[in-house]
Formats: structure tokens, sequence, C-alpha cells
């Protein structure tokens, strides 16, 4: 980019300040070698540069410092929800027309009656995911994103059961199928979030996915599976 945007032509110094958690992604001898442009770590926060640059490109303590709090989770909310957005619709269409679902095939009526019900499992767990996990993050039990967010997924399951009436009218065994699809769904949508945060490598990514995804989808396969089955009884 430093080529393609002749930044040599455009200015008189050759140093470029970079944000520190830019530094994992920066080699800053292989910058100096192939662009002639010294690489110095600046604060945290861009707020920052102007004292950083007042102090003679020295970083305090508390320019280092890294915080995540919950204005800044908050923030990272909206991007999670627009890439979200592009799978929980058909994934609300689908279990509304499912919802119909009885022995004589699909019953228009039934789907007018029962359909928009079916889809509030599905909206607490993409909220539970998306929203009240980053949020609540630090106060959350367990350590790997993918726990948090099926930690997450209890109190919504119990909002949801104490707010719906058709909810606590469902049998059974298909409360049990909607709180396996409803904790999958939100430990996965949370695990998503460990790209934005501060909280994880990306070595610790890797393992927390190779142990999580398969007990997500086959947490989920299972809900699935016993809800299709309860719609035939």
């Amino acid at each position: 980019k430093l080529h393609e945007t002749r930044l040599k032509q455009l200015v008189s110094h050759r140093e470029l300040i970079v944000p520190q958690l830019g530094a994992t992604g920066i080699s800053a001898h292989m910058v100096k070698d192939l662009s002639g442009f010294k690489v110095t770590f600046g604060p945290v926060r861009a707020e920052d540069i102007n004292a950083f640059l007042n102090n003679k490109k020295r970083a305090t303590d508390e320019m280092r410092r890294v915080r995540f709090t919950m204005k800044d989770r908050a923030l990272l909310i909206p991007t999670d929800l627009m890439q979200g957005q592009k799978f929980l619709i058909p994934v609300l269409l689908l279990f509304y027309l499912l919802s119909g679902l009885d022995k004589t095939g699909l019953v228009w009526t039934k789907i007018v009656q029962s359909g928009v019900h079916t889809l509030l499992p599905v909206l607490g767990a993409y909220i539970s995911g998306a929203i009240l996990t980053p949020l609540l993050l630090p106060f959350l039990p367990g350590r790997a994103f993918s726990l948090k967010g099926f930690n997450m997924a209890i109190p919504v399951f119990f909002v949801i059961y104490f707010i719906s009436m058709p909810f606590q009218a469902l049998p059974v065994p298909e409360k049990i199928s909607w709180f396996l699809m409803m904790s999958s769904l939100s430990s996965f949508i949370a695990m998503n979030f460990t790209g934005g945060s501060t909280y994880t490598s990306l070595t610790g990514v890797k393992i927390e996915m190779r142990y999580a995804v398969p007990l997500q989808i086959a947490g989920f396969a299972l809900g699935f599976i016993a809800w299709i089955i309860m719609r035939f009884i």
C-alpha cells in the first residue's frame, strides 16, 4: 500500500506510527527493508496520538493499557448483527414454515397460529449470542466464548418460558429440543465474537473451535430432529 499510495512523494519524513495492537500483523524490519519507512508503535487508541507525539513519541503506561469496556464491546455488536442478518432471516423463515408441519403436511392455519411463537426462541438465541453475551462478557462463567454463549442461553430460555404462554404449553420433550437448539445457536454466535475481542489469541480460538463446533452441531442437530419428530406426534 505504501507503494500504491506513493507515500514517499507525499511526505518528507520516513516514519510510520501504527497502533500498538497492530504489532501482531506488522513486521517492522520488513517494512523498513521494502519501503524505507521506520515503524513506530504508538498508543492503543488514536485519541492518544497527540499526547504521544508531545511526549517525544514515548507512550505512557496509560497509553499502553488495553481496555475492553462494555461500551467498547457494544460498539462491536452492530457489526455482528449486520453479518448475521443474512443467516437469521432464512432461519426464521424456515422455522416459521415448519411450525405448521404435521402428519398431513404443511398446514397453513397451524403456521398462522403458532409460527410467530416459534420465532421467539430463535430470536432469543440470536440476541443471547450476538448481544447479551458480548455485553456481559466478563460476568459470564467460563473462559471459552462458546461456553459463555451457552451459559447466557440458560436465563434467556427461562425468560422466554415465563413470558410466552404457548411456550409453556409445549410438551416437555419439545421444550428440551428448543433448549438444545437455543444453547447451541447462542454458543456458536457468541464464539464469532472472539475475533473482535482482546480476550483470546489465534491459537486459543483454533483450539476452542476444534472442540466446540462439533458439540454445537451435534446439539443443534439433536434438538432440531427431536423438534421435527414432535410435529408428527
